[in-house]
């Protein structure tokens, strides 16, 4: 059945409404948290009347809700196209262990909320975290571990535990960022300076290329043609790093 013109209209605005909600909303939950957002700056940031989010939302906490859903589907989907990439385990690898640096590198708002939401946790809230790790971090998981037992079982990848050459391809993502502010203390540059950064990811892919390959030259060989083909983001997306 056609739908009328005017009815169409109606659906585009709504859901173009909704949209400029929950960015303006991500924006006040990664700088202020749940409990610290203002509904009325959320309202401000998108242009719509207060009252709107409250039709579209019912509570704060519905939007919350809402706006992690939104950003893990974001992170997931990111994420998911580096797996399904027509490439060898190996190749693959490489490219999700520099996909992993480049998300912290311009979704400030992503690891804030987790941060945000792991400490909640510790305090014995029911909040997102749950829903997060079964929507997000599961499915990641599982496509982590399929590759790697696969780079493992053809001979590219070095025979290890999976979840330690996991670990090896992330973590030191993670503790990087994590330690930036001891980092600033004892080394004689600025961690998280944009060339610093661009430095840290090539050493990033060309170590895993040296440590994770049976053979050194055909990893070393991916990990120089995976920098060529994903230049550094933008330092402008992500100015609030610091």
């Amino acid at each position: 059945m056609t739908q009328h013109p005017t009815t169409e209209t109606q659906a585009d605005r709504s859901t173009e409404t909704r949209s400029r909600i929950l960015e303006a909303a991500l924006t006040e939950f990664a700088a202020h948290g749940l409990a610290g957002a203002r509904t009325e700056q959320i309202a401000g940031a998108a242009g719509v009347n207060k009252a709107l989010i409250y039709y579209y939302f019912e509570s704060k906490e519905k939007l919350y809700a809402a706006t992690l859903e939104m950003l893990s589907a974001r992170v997931r989907d990111r994420s998911m196209a580096v797996f399904l990439i027509e490439a060898s385990p190996g190749e693959r690898l490489l490219r999700a262990a520099l996909n992993h640096f480049d998300r912290i590198l311009t979704q400030r708002e992503f690891q804030s909320l987790m941060q945000q939401e792991m400490i909640r946790l510790h305090k014995g809230e029911e909040g997102e975290l749950p829903i997060l790790a079964k929507r997000i971090f599961a499915p990641l998981h599982a496509m982590f571990q399929s590759m790697v037992r696969e780079g493992i079982a053809s001979g590219e990848l070095i025979e290890a535990e999976w979840l330690q050459i996991v670990l090896a391809a992330i973590g030191a993502n993670v503790f990087y960022f994590l330690s930036a502010p001891i980092w600033r203390q004892i080394l004689p540059f600025e961690p998280l300076d944009p060339e610093v950064l661009r430095a840290r990811r090539v050493a990033l892919v060309e170590f895993l290329g040296q440590a994770l390959f049976q053979d050194r030259k055909h990893g070393a060989e991916l990990a120089a043609k995976v920098l060529a083909d994903t230049p550094m983001p933008e330092t402008s997306e992500f100015k609030g790093l610091r």
